[in-house]
């Protein structure tokens, strides 16, 4: 084994957050921010890169290009890691972002390796791979909803993934098809082949309301399906936001998420 060890337990049912426990000497990374509490006797400490073993072997260098493409998946420069440097067991806890599913990983009953939306990292034991996985076809990545780069897990330890709303886990057939709306892909096991296509017929293009492109995936392997994607939670909140009024600053839905949004701006 190349990863710590690490044992953890769920919690919650729509704002979940994960319980991670750790033996002496073991460590967990996570994005910088993701921490909710922990123990006492657990070190933190900012690193660059994923702190896996192939990324600490190669120098600073090799530190500066996993720091470089975490930069390319829009995600921070820096990650945080976890340690306990105590005698007996200590937890650590990651909340979820948005509302939604914490989803466990475990890397070695997908061979080594998933790929996943460039935002959906939050945790993993340490020595599990946090790079980036370029799609081969152009069509996925101009119009693949999730960019041409998106994130890949490699190793053999437990990682943890974050969606919005319900998740679906569906294992495809060889040769079987889904087709999922761009945003709503999550993760996918590496043998799946991952395409985009076209919307059928123009006025089901312009004024269907999903979207003129959708993700194609075939089996056979794993993929996991979101069914609120941030991006479509966000728009939401933010067009039933009411407009502000005049030169006072007022918002017609004060008190509400109006007000909301007026508190934030000062």
């Amino acid at each position: 084994m190349n990863n710590h060890e690490i044992d953890y337990k769920l919690f919650g049912d729509d704002m979940q957050y994960v319980q991670v426990e750790l033996d002496p000497q073991e460590t967990v990374v996570a994005e910088a921010g993701a921490l909710m509490m922990m123990d006492d006797n657990i070190q933190m400490e900012t690193i660059f890169g994923d702190g896996s073993k192939g990324s600490s072997q190669s120098g600073l260098m090799g530190k500066l290009i996993g720091a470089g493409k975490r930069v390319i998946t829009g995600e921070s420069l820096f990650m945080t890691t976890f340690t306990n440097v105590g005698t007996g067991k200590r937890h650590v806890y990651f909340a979820s972002p948005y509302p939604g599913k914490i989803i466990p990983m475990d890397l070695s009953q997908y061979k080594g390796k998933i790929i996943c939306q460039k935002d959906a990292f939050l945790a993993a034991a340490k020595g599990v791979s946090v790079g980036i996985e370029f799609q081969r076809k152009i069509g996925v990545g101009f119009f693949g909803g999730e960019g041409f780069i998106m994130q890949k897990l490699e190793g053999d330890g437990l990682a943890f993934v974050h969606a919005g709303g319900t998740i679906h886990r569906k294992t495809l057939q060889h040769g079987e098809v889904l087709r999922v709306d761009t945003g709503c892909l999550v993760a996918m096991t590496s043998d799946v082949d991952y395409n985009i296509e076209a919307v059928g017929g123009v006025k089901t293009a312009l004024f269907g309301g999903e979207g003129i492109f959708l993700a194609t995936l075939r089996g056979p392997g794993t993929v996991w399906i979101q069914s609120l994607p941030f991006s479509r939670l966000a728009s939401r909140v933010f067009a039933a936001a009411p407009v502000s009024q005049g030169g006072g600053g007022k918002s017609s839905g004060e008190g509400g998420i109006g007000g909301l949004f007026d508190i934030f701006n000062k």
